[in-house]
């Protein structure tokens, strides 16, 4: 846990993903859309990506991936960010975390 703790404040917004993920594909595109920059880390492509992946079930994403920080704070997994998105306070989080200037 300790690992997914650190990576995930080292940028405003952290993707836990898999590139092979359509979900995570279309969280990723919606960060782009917003003009965030996210850190992305491909847990398929990480050599202790196994291990990321364990500390984010235990976390409680279920699936895995996408499994999205803000600030430093798990906001929660695909479902999740588009409900804050379409509900409108997904902008208000980034720019609350620095990850947009407008």
């Amino acid at each position: 846990m300790d690992v997914v703790a650190r990576l995930a404040s080292q940028r405003a917004v952290v993707i836990f993903s898999k590139s092979t993920c359509c979900m995570s594909h279309a969280i990723k595109r919606l960060f782009y859309e917003q003009g965030v920059s996210p850190a992305i880390i491909e847990i398929d492509q990480d050599m202790y990506g196994k291990d990321i992946e364990w500390a984010l079930a235990r976390l409680g994403c279920s699936p895995p991936v996408p499994a999205v920080f803000v600030g430093g704070k798990f906001v929660g997994t695909a479902n999740t960010v588009m409900t804050l998105h379409l509900n409108g306070s997904l902008k208000k989080l980034l720019k609350d975390a620095g990850a947009l200037w407008l």
